[in-house]
């Protein structure tokens, strides 16, 4: 059963829009050194769109060598096309990653009906040599996967969990009541966290994981010690800042926020642009008083 704290790392680039695999393997030991449970890799925060299928695999790979084998990572393999899904997933598989992360797919959004959806999880899930997670993030795809849907998905045996980053802690608690207790319900965000967990989540997927790792793991493992005061006062701690990696910045904004403390995080690749000067500074005087820097 997949649970705890993932980072959903982004993919770095160099000047020259190149991945930087260098840049990569340094941050991969630095995350090793927290107390992250594992890391997503290819989610929507590592700019996946915007990579060659042969990007994709690399960075998989070099991933996967450069980050300890005893601590499981994510491929997000999502496609358009359920071909091209499962082609992805394979690959995962083969370079050792131990699951899959699936958005939806979404370019004909009005022929993704429940019935569509089942089908394409259902093909993927059969082919996979690894478990499917199901990736619910209606705000870029512009579909809901529904509780009900989710809980037909969750009775087949190679579909084990969802990131679902739509935010309706409603939805999510009927997700969570309307699966096998087995099946692993990820928050995809750190503003819901902590009612996630309260609803009886399992773990999280989510962009502040990347910058305040320990942070994140710390509110899991007060509220799992039952200190519920605690693991609200930190979760108070990092909505401004799941906030300006997220809704108010978003890629850049992670990626600037990782400069600053110290990681790698580099330009996005284009059209994406960079976080002003002016923005960087109101980026740093979050972190500075969500504790980034101690």
């Amino acid at each position: 059963m997949l649970k705890g704290v993932f980072a959903p790392i982004p993919t770095p680039f160099d000047d020259n829009g190149e991945i930087a695999f260098d840049r990569l393997q340094e941050n991969l030991s630095r995350w090793a050194d927290t107390r992250l449970t594992g890391l997503v890799v290819l989610g929507s925060n590592g700019e996946f769109v915007y990579l060659t299928d042969k990007e994709k695999v690399a960075v998989l790979e070099a991933t996967r060598r450069h980050f300890p084998g005893d601590r499981p990572i994510i491929a997000g393999t999502g496609a358009e096309s359920t071909r091209a899904t499962i082609e992805l997933t394979r690959r995962a598989a083969d370079v050792g990653c131990d699951a899959a992360l699936v958005l939806t797919p979404h370019y004909y959004g009005g022929g993704m009906t429940d019935a569509a959806l089942t089908r394409f999880y259902h093909d993927v899930a059969d082919a996979s040599p690894i478990p499917i997670m199901l990736y619910n993030m209606p705000r870029n795809t512009g579909l809901n996967m529904s509780a009900t849907l989710v809980s037909h998905l969750a009775q087949h045996q190679n579909i084990v969990g969802i990131k679902d980053s739509g935010g309706n802690i409603v939805q999510i608690s009927q997700i969570i009541d309307g699966t096998p207790d087995d099946f692993s319900v990820f928050a995809g965000s750190g503003s819901f966290l902590l009612p996630s967990l309260v609803m009886g989540a399992v773990g999280a997927t989510m962009a502040v994981a990347n910058v305040l790792p320990d942070h994140c793991a710390e509110i899991v493992d007060q509220f799992y010690a039952g200190n519920l005061g605690k693991a609200v006062e930190l979760q108070h701690g990092i909505i401004e800042a799941n906030a300006a990696v997220t809704s108010r910045w978003g890629v850049p904004g992670l990626k600037a926020a990782l400069d600053l403390i110290g990681y790698y995080g580099g330009l996005p690749r284009q059209p994406l642009l960079s976080v002003t000067d002016e923005d960087r500074e109101e980026l740093k005087r979050i972190l500075t008083e969500t504790g980034a820097f101690r």
